[in-house]
């Protein structure tokens, strides 16, 4: 972004800073008074105001850290992807029908998982689980009639029974076989079962994925059969009489898929496998494309990993014409497709909104005034700091290293006062400063400046836990959109990277989306005493809530849902997030038997004289006070 000194900042700069109209797929919009927006339906000018529901639960006492719910966000996507594919059947005249499967294991919150089918129950939104324990969730959800359940997963005698027991409670339930000793337990529970669910297999294909999951797919995957075992299993299933309870084929090459070939080279591939396998006798009827469909984290439409380079239609139209063109080919019926598209469908819903606590300085490029009596070489810094210009900038910073190390050597040595050594840095840092600066008039900027700006940058303390509310950035580099929440008017002077609050290293935000690049810092506000200053992670809502850990006993957030209405924004379902007591508990504290400790503790302390009879039921129940409080700052 451009914009001269003169110029006034405007929301529509902010829009361009921080990337809104890539990432944010017509979801996201910044307000005239320069706050942030979630427009919960696609496209709509009708808002959210972030700022005003944050403010709102303050005063209801949720603070931040909280993570805000859009259900109606969740909605629109499904009626995006079924439109993108109602339309892709319509332009080539596919003859049969698509319907979405939901995999939980993407977000098994409650919430979720029911707006999910709310918006999925016309089009007949169906479940993919991957446990026994996601099955019995999905058995007592309400699907639509001819909705499907897909079993993957490891699968042992108690899962199999389960999906038995969904079965014969009325639900269309698929058992994919996707290990070749998986077969043996199908075949057993044949023999105890009148009622068996369908059957399907998962192929292992030579096609792979791209991004950051491309190991899901290709002959070295976890899942899938090859084809020999494929051929196996259905003659041993021809062998039981069970030859016609095969109805579906699935393939899955990775989440996040950012290149379009690589997923027309997979359905083409499943594509001719469905193919030959009605050649050969096998009714097959449907085809679950999988997941893979990937959505644009930073903006750039490219094939990067936290990109894409197609859009929701163009995955629908290689999809349904891949399929069709195969079936034309082999002369058989086309089948009906499943996409269990689930990142897609929830990924936007979510933003956590934190406060920043505090800043800390990279460093304080202003120099500490002189008093005429220190060492040479702090007068030699002192020197290079007043001439340095736009054309020596390079040789000067480079003089002001060697400088820099000599004072070092002189303070080791003993010859340096610690003030004087302090100067030094001082003025060390005045020079550096101003090279990062003056470099930046260069056509090319030299990798040593970039590597030194980003020393510069200040630090933002943000109340929340990376490794509890973003994994996947601290586990795999995943970026997420980053922007403030409000002050969008403002031009933001400041630039830093983004620190939690727990006591770890990598509890550190220091990569940040922009469709040239990954930025090593975000462009901030700086802060005000006395008033808040709000950030938003955006893009959460796909493996994030499920994925998060306790690292320093930091709990799950506080979470609230959000729906605009016809009297404007209403917030539903709020939940207070962990106290102490229970992120304690999952490590096998009790919280009664905590407070016992600190009651014989003080009954001690008392009998000791060490604390006085009367402050001890006031310090017992302080105690027990703190063990409900919110795991965050206050």
């Amino acid at each position: 972004m451009n914009v001269s000194v003169t110029d006034r900042f405007k929301v529509a700069h902010a829009a361009e800073l921080y990337g809104l109209e890539g990432w944010g797929d017509g979801y996201f919009a910044i307000r005239p008074d320069g706050h942030l927006a979630v427009t919960p339906h696609h496209g709509s000018d009708l808002g959210v105001d972030l700022y005003e529901i944050v403010c709102k639960l303050k005063g209801q006492g949720i603070p931040t850290p909280v993570l805000l719910r859009f259900p109606q966000v969740v909605i629109s996507q499904v009626e995006r992807l079924t439109a993108a594919f109602q339309r892709a059947i319509d332009e080539y005249e596919y003859a049969n029908r698509y319907a979405p499967v939901f995999p939980i294991k993407v977000n098994q919150q409650r919430a979720v998982v029911e707006a999910l089918l709310r918006g999925g129950q016309p089009f007949g939104m169906g479940l993919e689980v991957g446990s026994r324990p996601e099955l019995l969730v999905a058995a007592a959800l309400p699907l639509a009639d001819e909705a499907l359940i897909v079993c993957n997963g490891f699968k042992d005698e108690e899962y199999l029974a389960s999906a038995a027991l969904a079965t014969r409670l009325g639900r269309r339930v698929i058992v994919v076989i996707e290990k070749p000793f998986e077969i043996d337990a199908v075949l057993e529970m044949a023999r105890s079962e009148d009622r068996m669910p369908l059957i399907g297999f998962r192929l292992r294909l030579q096609a792979r994925g791209s991004g950051l999951w491309e190991k899901s797919g290709g002959v070295a995957s976890k899942f899938g059969l090859t084809t020999r075992q494929l051929l196996a299993c259905l003659e041993r299933l021809r062998g039981a009489g069970l030859e016609d309870s095969v109805a579906l084929l699935h393939f899955h090459i990775g989440s996040q898929i950012t290149e379009i070939r690589k997923i027309k080279n997979a359905v083409q591939e499943a594509a001719r496998v469905y193919a030959k396998m009605r050649e050969i006798g096998v009714d097959i009827r449907y085809l679950d494309v999988g997941g893979g469909l990937g959505i644009d984290y930073d903006g750039s439409r490219t094939s990067s990993d936290a990109s894409v380079n197609y859009s929701v239609q163009e995955y629908a139209n290689d999809v349904v014409f891949g399929i069709k063109e195969v079936c034309e080919q082999e002369d058989v019926e086309p089948p009906m497709i499943f996409s269990e598209s689930g990142r897609m469908l929830v990924a936007h819903h979510s933003v956590l909104v934190t406060d920043v606590r505090g800043s800390i300085a990279g460093v304080d490029p202003t120099p500490i005034p002189l008093d005429g009596d220190e060492s040479q070489v702090v007068q030699d810094l002192a020197e290079v700091a007043k001439m340095i210009n736009v054309k020596n900038y390079r040789e000067f910073y480079h003089d002001a290293i060697d400088y820099r190390d000599q004072m070092y050597q002189l303070f080791n040595l003993g010859m340096l006062r610690l003030d004087e050594r302090a100067k030094a840095e001082s003025l060390f840092w005045s020079v550096a400063d101003k090279a990062v600066r003056y470099s930046k008039t260069a056509k090319f900027v030299a990798e040593e400046f970039l590597e030194l700006e980003s020393r510069l940058h200040d630090k933002y303390i943000c109340n929340f836990s990376v490794f509890q509310s973003l994994p996947d950035h601290w586990a795999l580099d995943q970026l997420f959109p980053v922007m403030p929440i409000h002050r969008l008017d403002e031009s933001p002077t400041r630039r830093a990277s983004l620190v939690d609050i727990t006591c770890d290293s990598d509890g550190e935000i220091d990569k940040f989306v922009d469709r040239n690049e990954i930025k090593d810092s975000l462009e901030v506000h700086k802060l005000i005493p006395g008033q808040p200053y709000y950030l938003a992670f955006m893009l959460l809502g796909a493996y994030q809530d499920t994925m998060g850990d306790l690292h320093n006993l930091f709990g799950r957030v506080h979470e609230a849902e959000v729906v605009l209405g016809n009297q404007g924004p209403e917030v539903r379902r709020v939940a207070r997030g962990e106290p102490a007591s229970e992120a304690l508990r999952w490590f096998g504290y009790d919280a009664d038997e905590l407070v016992e400790g600190i009651r014989q503790s003080l009954e001690g302390g008392v009998a000791a004289s060490r604390i006085a009879a009367e402050e001890a039921p006031t310090l017992l129940e302080d105690y027990r006070a703190r063990l409900a409080q919110y795991t965050y700052l206050d």
